[in-house]
């Protein structure tokens, strides 16, 4: 019978709705009466609701209405108004940054202005979301770590959209918004500066994220296994080791010589994940204002090989007079 209290098996334990812990004194009320859903249960607590936006929550999310509104509008001005291709085309569409031509001024409205205000008002979405995350961990009490994982995540977004076009002069240098242009906008990008596979921050930022996936599919799928054992109060095992935690350090100590704690593996893993995007957003950041050519940088430092001789007299056009280093 152990096996069925679990929390995340094929039975959902419900009891009566949980409105949470109480506020300090001056905080405004949670809003709607909550409710239960059987398949949001599959995923996740079966209670919606209720919910507690507050003022900078209300602000965020006016914000961010705004600038999807914005994006939206000008993907759909870019195929004549017309709902059908712009389903059928949305993937596609996008929303430019001003032409070089206008470096850091902000241009007219249909040559990157409606940019320059949909990343204002985005950007001042996600800022007071993130301050909304540490109000409302103060106020329940917990510690800071969820916002300053979001401040990571933030960092490289600025650093695309806001601190790199602002050091190379230019407007022009951000990303447009839409699915497919972003990314061909990160492989023009690659190419442009010499390949970003040579550039150090970004392998940092790679490794980070594979070790990231690995350390939460590792935990993630240990928690799992030992689940009939009452494994996910995690909590209680990390103060009143069980006999789940126990099972769980005996399979990585003699999986792999060594186990973490069910404490300290939480702190790897988001380790690694914050340093993801820190250590891409750094790469971003030096990438054509520090360095041009991250190829020609990495042969200059040994550990890139340069390019065969295979047809003697013919030179690199990046290594003539004026070429890009």
């Amino acid at each position: 019978m152990a096996e069925y209290q679990y929390l995340f098996c094929r039975l959902q334990v419900r009891s009566a709705p949980y409105p949470g812990v109480p506020l300090p004194k001056g905080a405004t009320g949670r809003e709607g009466k909550p409710f239960f859903n059987y398949w949001i249960g599959k995923i996740g607590d079966a209670q919606i609701g209720p919910i507690r936006l507050g003022y900078t929550g209300v602000l965020s999310l006016f914000c961010g209405f705004i600038a999807i509104e914005i994006i939206g509008l000008n993907m759909l001005a870019s195929v004549n108004w017309d709902v059908v291709q712009f389903i059928r085309l949305l993937p596609w569409l996008a929303l430019e940054p001003p032409p070089p031509a206008y470096g850091l001024s902000f241009p007219p409205l249909a040559q990157g202005g409606w940019w320059l205000l949909a990343g204002f008002f985005l950007t001042a979405a996600i800022i007071l979301w993130w301050i909304r995350l540490y109000i409302r961990a103060k106020e329940l009490g917990l510690g800071q770590h969820t916002f300053y994982a979001f401040g990571a995540a933030i960092w490289l977004y600025l650093v695309l959209g806001f601190f790199r076009p602002l050091l190379m002069g230019s407007w022009s240098e951000g990303v447009p918004f839409g699915i497919f242009p972003h990314l061909d906008w990160t492989a023009a990008f690659s190419i442009r500066y010499g390949n970003l596979f040579y550039n150090p921050f970004h392998g940092l930022s790679i490794a980070f994220l594979y070790g990231s996936t690995l350390l939460f599919a590792m935990h993630g799928a240990t928690i799992l296994a030992v689940g009939r054992f009452g494994g996910e109060r995690e909590v209680e095992q990390a103060y009143d080791r069980g006999t789940a935690m126990e099972r769980a350090a005996l399979f990585w100590r003699w999986t792999m010589g060594f186990n973490a704690t069910s404490e300290s593996i939480h702190r790897w893993a988001w380790w690694f994940a914050v340093l993801t995007p820190i250590t891409g957003g750094i790469g971003i950041i030096l990438t054509g204002t520090v360095v041009d050519n991250w190829y020609l940088w990495a042969v200059e430092k040994g550990y890139a090989p340069s390019y065969p001789t295979v047809y003697p007299g013919v030179a690199d056009p990046a290594l003539l007079t004026g070429g890009a280093r």
